[in-house]
């Protein structure tokens, strides 16, 4: 991997591009007019990450850029602000001043409608196991503008963490968030979306473990959730009790703590 910039860079720009290469124990090479295609060529690498004034995107060779959007989150809020339900916060009850623990983070999309959610009065804390998706959303969540105040709020309030979930779990304290919540990547997509190829290609693949479950139930106040396909076996196998299924196989699950 290596990071570079937009063409013709501010200052700011290319001071966050070498930071970001830092923290990312990446290359940072000066974008010199030159294109992607021959940064991928004479660097011998497929991932690129290229940092702009609006955007830090993740360039995989073949395939569509990844950088942070708020997508069907963004839709889902617009419903919310008009009176109308949301699946995973009726299933969560999340609701103001809830402290909330996504596991799972990947776009950030479940995280964003949580943060709204709780308000400001309460957190959301998203995890992510991949450190390039976790700097690339983390970077978009501070920069992404909706034009809907309420929204960007929500976005700059998620606390971004790169962690291992089990890793993170083991270490809290009992009984020290509201929610916990997972959302692995499913092993049988219910979308054919180019745009989830570049997250899929990176998204941690590993099966959730009894012992991540037993970790979270200990650690939440009110409920852990599980997201998955709903012929997946996951929610017999860790034992969830089945709360909802959607028209697209999407499936929600629950064990209660209170």
């Amino acid at each position: 991997m290596i990071v570079t910039t937009s063409e013709q860079p501010s200052a700011d720009t290319l001071n966050q591009a070498v930071k970001l290469a830092s923290e990312l124990n990446a290359d940072f090479v000066p974008r010199s007019n030159k294109t992607i295609r021959a940064l991928y060529s004479s660097w011998a690498t497929d991932e690129i990450i290229v940092v702009s004034p609006r955007e830090v995107r993740l360039m995989l060779e073949g395939q569509q850029p990844f950088y942070f959007h708020p997508s069907m989150a963004l839709v889902r809020l617009k419903r919310l602000m008009t009176g109308g339900n949301d699946t995973l916060l009726t299933v969560s009850g999340a609701t103001q001043g809830d402290t909330v623990l996504d596991c799972t983070a990947g776009l950030c999309s479940d995280s964003l409608v949580f943060s709204y959610a709780v308000g400001g009065q309460g957190q959301v804390i998203a995890l992510e196991a991949s450190k390039a998706l976790h700097v690339v959303v983390r970077e978009g969540l501070q920069i992404y503008e909706t034009g809907i105040a309420n929204v960007d709020q929500a976005m700059r309030a998620i606390r971004t963490v790169h962690a291992l979930h089990q890793e993170y779990l083991t270490a809290m304290e009992d009984d020290s968030v509201d929610i916990v919540y997972f959302d692995p990547m499913f092993e049988r997509p219910v979308t054919t979306s180019s745009s989830m190829i570049p997250l899929r290609s990176q998204a941690l693949r590993e099966s959730l473990s009894g012992e991540a479950v037993r970790e979270a139930f200990r650690v939440a106040r009110k409920k852990v959730v599980l997201k998955d396909h709903r012929d997946s076996g996951q929610f017999e196998r860790l034992g969830f009790r089945l709360a909802r299924v959607s028209a697209s196989s999407v499936a929600y699950g629950v064990i209660d703590i209170e």
